[in-house]
């Protein structure tokens, strides 16, 4: 049986109240704003997705300026860990913030061998996010630039997305960003959370019709704890919402 753990919200502007909204804009900042995310930026819980680009994490002072959670990269192919992974699992853990981890899915490798290296790679914690796919086109990719079929690619995506979920017993998150989602994903995997990427305008003006949990509404992201820039993500939902789905990972446990 599938485990969903969204409450079904709609996409609104969700305005912070009191000096904790004052203190959060403060904190967690863009480096390049762009007007038609400004709503993104005042919903109530926000968060980050990180890799071993961002080096060495301050995940105390993050939490502190206002991240609650944290989506990190952990695997990509059928052979590649990303350095930072286990560092990142466990210190964002440590500091108290929310953490699941993404695969980035290889167009070129079988899709068998990718779900095996990340259950090898992954931990199946309880208290975890839901576990990530990300799909997307990787034309800059020096070893494999080119696109599979519609059909190719949602047949990986379905094997991934299994796998994922008999690994973590969680049903998986699908990322994407407009492109592919036009080219493969439209009308597919209705039943699924997807994290979307808009990075300069609502997330329904680049996906029609499709609802989201999280949005990752900007690259350029700055917080505090991380050195340069990082992408900035947004919760769908309030925060009666956010306690729900904490709630949900507590009985997990």
């Amino acid at each position: 049986m599938r485990q969903r753990i969204f409450a079904a919200v709609t996409i609104g502007v969700l305005v912070l109240c009191g000096s904790g909204a004052g203190a959060l804009a403060q904190s967690l900042s863009d480096g390049k704003p762009h007007a038609g995310v400004a709503a993104a930026r005042t919903m109530p819980v926000q968060g980050i997705d990180v890799s071993y680009w961002q080096g060495d994490i301050d995940w105390a002072k993050a939490k502190a300026a206002g991240v609650r959670f944290a989506f990190i990269k952990a695997t990509e192919g059928g052979d590649h860990l990303d350095p930072k992974f286990l560092e990142n699992w466990q210190n964002a853990k440590n500091a108290g913030i929310v953490r699941g981890a993404y695969h980035f899915i290889y167009w070129c490798r079988p899709a068998e061998e990718q779900a095996l290296w990340f259950m090898l790679n992954v931990p199946a914690d309880p208290d975890a996010l839901p576990p990530v796919l990300d799909v997307e086109w990787n034309s800059a990719s020096k070893t494999c630039p080119h696109h599979v079929s519609r059909e190719v690619a949602l047949a990986k995506i379905k094997t991934m997305l299994d796998a994922m979920q008999a690994h973590t017993g969680k049903q998986p998150i699908i990322y994407t960003d407009p492109v592919f989602y036009r080219d493969v994903l439209e009308g597919e995997f209705t039943d699924y959370h997807y994290w979307l990427r808009s990075v300069a305008a609502a997330p329904e003006a680049k996906y029609s019709g499709r609802s989201w949990a999280f949005w990752q509404f900007t690259t350029t992201g700055k917080v505090p704890g991380v050195a340069g820039r990082v992408d900035r993500n947004s919760f769908n939902g309030t925060e009666a919402d956010w306690q729900r789905v904490l709630q949900w990972l507590e009985a997990r446990r």
